[in-house]
């Protein structure tokens, strides 16, 4: 019942500030935020580019969003860094599709056993106790 009263007093807000366009984002946020997780992980594939370069291909159902397809790609770099020896993945790139209602997400990560550069690394032992505990598979 809060939750209906919090989204009639946002959106009367953001009509008096910014429109119809606002409200719609809104909405889809709030029943997104409240709506049922059922995900069907459909599987991984892998790739591997150049050296330490790996792509990642993953389909799956009842993705409440895009996030939820980078997290199980996540899950898989993560994995296969570990498979290889390896202790480290750093995020390159994500781009998520939808067909229907089977979401799928093409990503790459670079995997290495020393702390990698830049903002997106992912400590892959950390990454696949995340994984199991929150019910992602992995590879």
């Amino acid at each position: 019942m809060r939750l209906v009263a919090y989204l009639g007093a946002s959106m009367a807000l953001l009509m008096s500030c910014g429109g119809q366009a606002e409200v719609t984002r809104a909405v889809k946020s709030a029943e997104a935020a409240v709506a049922p997780f059922n995900p069907r992980y459909l599987g991984i594939s892998t790739g591997l580019l150049d050296g330490d370069l790996v792509a990642f291909d993953v389909r799956m159902t009842g993705a409440r969003n895009n996030q939820d397809v980078v997290d199980y790609a996540q899950c898989a770099a993560a994995q296969y860094a570990l498979i290889r020896g390896y202790g480290f993945a750093r995020h390159v790139r994500t781009a998520v599709d939808t067909r229907g209602d089977v979401w799928e997400g093409d990503a790459t990560y670079v995997i290495s056993d020393a702390i990698p550069d830049g903002l997106a690394k992912i400590d892959a032992e950390v990454a696949v106790a995340a994984c199991k505990e929150n019910g992602i598979p992995t590879i």
